[in-house]
């Protein structure tokens, strides 16, 4: 079987595999006509459950064969204009190049000696994120796997910072509709459960300072340890974004550590139009941005930023097999120095080869549309009687719900939408997420696509406004 490693000899196989696989994903974007099939998990199950896995087909032909059957022909696809759920986007040619090239490489940017060039443009690409924000020049960073490890990191940093010796005394504020990592990573650094307290948000969504000052006055009369303020560019629900600036001022007025989380929002840094949306980011000292939201990045590319380089100490640990002390001194650059992971894939190429191909102005135009776009879905829903919409966006999310003019029990709108979704994506005609404002069920559109017209959501909210009115319809059946 060492015909299949990958080596000088066999390079022409290489090449013959991959570019069979790049053409049957090749045809199948171009015949897809819409972003699911609506395969159900009991009719996919079995098609998977019934290969055998100690009995290969021994031919790549028939291996992509078997792909399509189970994979290829009902997946998810991000990139069609009526996918309008999570934050996922479609990504851009040259980073899917990108992670063509450091799969087959396979270089671990943990260190020097496993990735030689890659370590430099992993901190090449982090010294221009850091420069985009403003954090200056004794700013650091290091990839991540995604939103969540950041957040993690940035925390850890942050108890860390705070040099108390009680875990239970420390406090981290975030706002109610803050992402649930912030809660999880408290969990996995040993804080206890009233560790995370929630601030209230105003009618826009975004966190009240005004609370956020009188809980860090609280805290403090408590006797407490103010650890972290986590403030969200872009929360995942609304894409609202708090207010930077008067919460770094609270922070400076505190003592207290400041991150953003701006999975969400980071493309307002290379937005054209908008990115005064995020001043006040340049004053935190975290920051956490996913290149795959809003980069138009495959997963994963995110990264942790920090203002002051040597806080990353705190996620330092020296292996004499790996990255022993003397090479510090010897100015070795090993990224694991900096990392939660050891093993870590070379991620960063991909946004190095989108922004030498495309440059961060045409990301940023990218980004500038799907923004755009939901000014006009927001209009669209506004003006129609059929639907309340929440919030205006921010960014590029609009959270609503169909509602029906001759039924007047939130109970039963709630089942109708509930009933809508799931309706549509057994359908296959389109995508959409739901969620909870308060105690009803809206459904929400996340617009990271700049091939999606204000038609598709027109035609996508005709679609929902029809599933909903046919289960409405079935429910006065049923109960007469």
């Amino acid at each position: 079987m060492r015909s299949h490693l990958l080596n000088d000899t066999t390079a022409e196989q290489y090449r013959r595999s991959v570019t069979d696989g790049v053409e049957r994903v090749a045809a199948k974007l171009a015949a897809t006509d819409r972003p699911f099939t609506g395969v159900s998990v009991d009719a996919l199950a079995p098609r998977i459950e019934r290969i055998d896995l100690d009995t290969p087909l021994l031919d790549t032909a028939a291996v992509l064969d078997e792909l399509e059957e189970v994979y290829l022909r009902d997946a998810i696809y991000f990139h069609h204009p009526r996918y309008l759920a999570h934050l996922n986007c479609p990504v851009v040619i040259p980073a899917v190049l990108g992670e063509a090239v450091l799969s087959a490489v396979n270089s671990s940017l943990d260190t020097w000696d496993q990735s030689a060039g890659g370590t430099l443009i992993e901190r090449k690409l982090i010294d221009w994120t850091n420069a985009r924000i403003g954090l200056g020049e004794n700013a650091d960073g290091v990839f991540t796997s995604g939103g969540t490890q950041s957040n993690l990191q940035a925390l850890l940093l942050a108890r860390e910072e705070a040099k108390t010796d009680s875990l239970a005394e420390l406090r981290i504020f975030a706002s109610e509709v803050s992402h649930f990592s912030v809660k999880k990573s408290a969990k996995l650094l040993g804080l206890g459960q009233d560790s995370v307290v929630s601030i209230p948000v105003g009618n826009d969504k975004r966190m009240q300072t005004v609370a956020l000052a009188r809980e860090l006055e609280r805290c403090k009369q408590d006797g407490l340890v103010p650890m972290a303020v986590v403030a969200t560019a872009g929360t995942t629900d609304f894409g609202s974004i708090d207010p930077l600036p008067e919460i770094a001022e609270l922070c400076e007025q505190y003592g207290v550590w400041m991150h953003v989380d701006a999975a969400y929002g980071c493309g307002l840094l290379a937005s054209l139009k908008h990115r005064h949306r995020i001043d006040g980011i340049e004053r935190a000292d975290s920051v956490t941005v996913d290149y795959h939201k809003s980069f138009f990045q495959p997963v994963s590319s995110s990264a942790v930023l920090v203002k002051d380089a040597s806080t990353l100490r705190h996620a330092t640990y020296h292996a004499e097999y790996l990255n022993p002390r003397r090479m510090v001194s010897e100015r070795i650059p090993n990224q694991v120095d900096k990392s939660l992971q050891t093993t870590r894939r070379f991620d960063a190429l991909k946004l190095w080869m989108t922004l030498r191909v495309m440059g961060a102005d045409g990301i940023g135009g990218l980004f500038d549309e799907v923004c755009d776009l939901a000014v006009e879905g927001w209009q669209l829903l506004a003006g129609d009687p059929r639907f309340d919409v929440v919030v205006e966006p921010t960014l590029s999310t609009l959270v609503f719900r169909y509602i029906p003019a001759a039924v007047t029990d939130p109970a039963e709108i709630d089942r109708a939408n509930l009933y809508a979704r799931k309706a549509l994506f057994a359908s296959g005609d389109a995508v959409v997420a739901g969620t909870k404002v308060g105690a009803r069920h809206y459904l929400k559109f996340t617009l990271l696509n700049p091939e999606t017209t204000a038609a598709d959501i027109a035609a996508v909210l005709d679609l929902i406004a029809g599933h909903a009115e046919q289960y409405l319809g079935e429910s006065l059946d049923r109960a007469s």
